[in-house]
């Protein structure tokens, strides 16, 4: 039996990430569509043939035919798209951040949790070869004690508009949630979880294309974690000249005891790691059976290799409906990122360390 999917929000995210990664997992369809841009749903119906359109989520909430939802919408209509789709007993596989704030994540997962359906989070990076190696590596010991934790993401957006991104009450928060989120979940799944931090923001444009922009343009975060590692994470939009996307530089290194491993988006397929006593970084070309999750029906070996592996976390979650196991990652690692967020929006306007709260399972 195939699984009905409903997208709600079919912009570009949609059209990037999920339609792919739906049409190469056998046994799904796209049977509904949503979006209150007729223009963008009707440039995303061409690519489902059959697919219901409607402007209004409660529309495809209600029906039938839909086992499970992707929520692609701006960060303000997270939350509440997703207790819906929770109380009508629908899956759900929502883009980061999780939610404009931390209730709001808790709110989340609890709402889903208590439905017992299947919950996810798109901290899509999860899935590239090399941080699945990095993962392996670093819970298997080869790192020794991970001593710190180190990451740099650098985008050059000059000064055009950027939409909802740059509004406060619709995204909540700027570069923090668009790009450092997928970082911060790096370190818990490296490292942990976060125990303590402090943080800055810094917005370089108060005005973008003559549309005013609100929220924050750089943030960096200094932290402690509950192993007692020490790291720190820095991203922006505003690196000249250094380019957009997977073409950008985003680095991602630990230092541990026995050794250290570097990462870097434009490299998927390797890593560099440098052992104790040796002088300097070797690559490491990742091995076969990290290319892609197991049991997952993409080639690795078709399509651009800095796209391609995003697939996988829509494998992910249809596999998690079919077997009735958690999701990885969860709602929960939403809530758990979005705990460290808040903290540092508070940290940088209050000027001092904070405590970053735990979420309860």
């Amino acid at each position: 039996m195939k699984l009905g999917i409903a997208i709600i929000g079919a912009g570009g995210i949609t059209l990037q990430n999920h339609l792919p990664g739906l049409a190469v997992s056998p046994d799904v369809k796209v049977t509904a569509l949503c979006d209150t841009n007729q223009g963008v749903l009707d440039r995303a119906s061409k690519e489902c043939p059959g697919a219901a359109c409607a402007s209004d989520y409660n529309e495809v909430l209600r029906r039938d035919d839909v086992q499970g939802v992707i929520i692609a919408t701006p960060n303000f209509l997270h939350a509440p798209i997703a207790i819906a789709a929770a109380k009508a007993g629908k899956h759900i596989f929502c883009e980061k951040p999780l939610a404009l704030n931390f209730a709001e994540a808790v709110e989340m997962y609890q709402a889903a949790k208590a439905a017992n359906v299947r919950h996810m989070t798109a901290f899509t990076y999860r899935f590239v070869p090399a941080m699945r190696y990095f993962e392996h590596l670093v819970k298997s010991g080869a790192l020794g004690e991970p001593y710190h934790f180190r990451n740099a993401r650098l985008q050059d957006w000059g000064t055009r508009a950027i939409g909802w991104r740059q509004v406060e009450k619709l995204a909540g928060s700027g570069e923090l949630g668009d790009m450092l989120s997928h970082r911060i979940d790096f370190a818990h799944n490296l490292i942990g979880t976060f125990k303590e931090l402090v943080a800055d923001t810094h917005r370089v444009h108060q005005v973008r294309d003559s549309q005013k922009n609100e929220l924050e343009d750089w943030v960096g975060i200094l932290a402690r974690f509950t192993s007692n590692a020490t790291g720190v994470l820095e991203s922006t939009k505003m690196a000249t000249g250094r380019g957009e996307s997977a073409h950008s530089p985003d680095y991602v290194e630990v230092n541990g005891s026995e050794a250290s491993v570097v990462y870097y988006t434009g490299q998927p397929h390797e890593l560099q790691i440098a052992k104790r006593n040796e002088k300097g970084a070797r690559i490491v070309k990742i091995p076969q059976d990290f290319l892609k999750v197991p049991g997952s029906p993409r080639d690795p070996e078709v399509g651009d290799p800095l796209f391609n592996w995003r697939y996988d976390q829509t494998w992910e979650w249809l596999e998690a409906i079919r077997e009735g196991r958690d999701c990885r990652p969860s709602f929960y690692d939403g809530a758990v990122a979005q705990a460290v967020m808040d903290c540092a929006l508070q940290s940088a306007k209050e000027r001092r360390w904070l405590t970053v709260p735990s979420v309860p399972k």
